[in-house]
């Protein structure tokens, strides 16, 4: 547990002097945009939030070599391998000029390095075709690679709102950490309590305040972390089945490849183009943001906090089952199915301006009024 002790405290120390140097000196790492269709802060807040949680877990593999210097070297191996999603991500936040399709090939070039420095392949799937494509080399790459860049896009994706993704990444981090050490892997083990400690020194600065944000270098690298833990985890884990992983993930996986659909061929608009009608959005929009309130930056910030344990939640109904059925395939794969009817349920019924009741009794008992759901935005 001195890898999770270790990141905590460095993470939480550099995320805090990150948002005081940024507010001071750093104008050009605040996000000024606060009009955007996936804006929903009241101020210009840092979003370098990934330089914190990069300084806990450096922090980590170096303090947790004392008592295990095996793990030293994959942990900062990883860390190597992150670097240009990283580093992408951080030039994007500071000059805006980098555009999604760079990012994503920065993530491919972390995601090959961590096939050769440290072997983390999928080399097996349980999905029909798949496992054909993944038996040849060249193939059990690419799909690593596409696999690694799409989950990294898809926490950028759900970044959106106070503690959304940090939190997400926390519970996922957790599912993984506990399957290692169910299966005696001890160093994934580590490197997923590491990844849980760093998250969570930058969780306490995002939620509820919002002091600081992941920004895109935060969400790619903590993508790309995620994914290489997973796949790490099921490369030298033969009894962990290969839809673990994916059902630990699916929630802003599936959030990705829906928006993407719905975009691309509901709207016939580019799939990168950014709107303001991701899931968590609407949840803020149609049911968040008619909760009797102020308009200023206190109000808009609350409504923005309350918006995410919702999606929580959501990420819940998939990493439980996917810590109970780690090793059978076929309660995964209904789990799967489980979750997606259920998300696009829950999406059409929003949309529609039909929310379930369920969704309007917490403001109600937490003695706010929400107001009639028939409003256009």
């Amino acid at each position: 547990m001195s890898s999770f002790f270790i990141a905590f405290a460095v993470s939480l120390c550099a995320t805090l002097f990150v948002i005081r140097a940024a507010s001071r000196f750093g104008q050009s790492s605040l996000d000024h945009d606060i009009s955007g269709p996936q804006k929903f802060h009241a101020r210009p807040v840092p979003r370098i939030g990934g330089i914190g949680i990069v300084a806990g877990l450096v922090a980590a593999a170096l303090g947790t070599a004392w008592s295990d210097l095996s793990a030293l070297r994959p942990s900062l191996l990883l860390l190597i391998c992150g670097l240009p999603a990283l580093a992408a991500g951080l030039i994007e936040d500071y000059t805006k000029r980098v555009s999604p399709a760079k990012r994503l090939a920065a993530t491919a070039v972390s995601a090959a390095l961590g096939i050769w420095l440290l072997d983390a392949v999928i080399t097996r799937a349980d999905i029909p075709g798949i496992d054909w494509l993944v038996a040849f080399g060249f193939g059990a790459a690419v799909v690593t690679i596409v696999a690694v860049a799409g989950i990294a896009n898809s926490i950028n994706i759900i970044d959106g709102f106070n503690g959304l993704a940090s939190m997400c990444s926390i519970l996922m981090l957790m599912s993984l950490a506990y399957v290692a050490f169910e299966v005696g892997d001890h160093t994934v083990a580590l490197l997923a309590l590491a990844g849980i400690g760093g998250v969570l020194g930058f969780f306490v600065w995002n939620f509820p305040a919002g002091l600081i944000f992941l920004g895109d270098g935060g969400a790619y690298f903590l993508g790309f972390y995620i994914a290489e833990v997973a796949i790490l985890l099921l490369a030298r884990n033969p009894s962990v089945s290969p839809l673990f992983p994916l059902l630990v993930v699916i929630y802003p996986v599936f959030e990705t490849l829906f928006s993407i659909y719905r975009r691309r061929v509901l709207r016939a608009l580019p799939p990168s183009m950014p709107d303001g009608i991701h899931l968590h959005s609407l949840i803020y929009r149609r049911v968040i943001r008619w909760a009797i309130g102020g308009r200023g930056a206190r109000s808009m910030t609350r409504r923005n906090s309350m918006t995410s344990p919702y999606l929580w939640a959501l990420c819940m109904m998939s990493v439980v089952p996917a810590v109970v059925f780690w090793s059978n395939s076929g309660m995964l794969s209904v789990a799967l199915l489980l979750f997606v009817i259920a998300y696009v349920t829950l999406y059409w019924r929003i949309v529609r301006f039909k929310s379930p009741r369920w969704l309007r009794i917490g403001h109600v008992e937490a003695g706010w009024t929400v107001k009639a759901d028939n409003r256009q935005i």
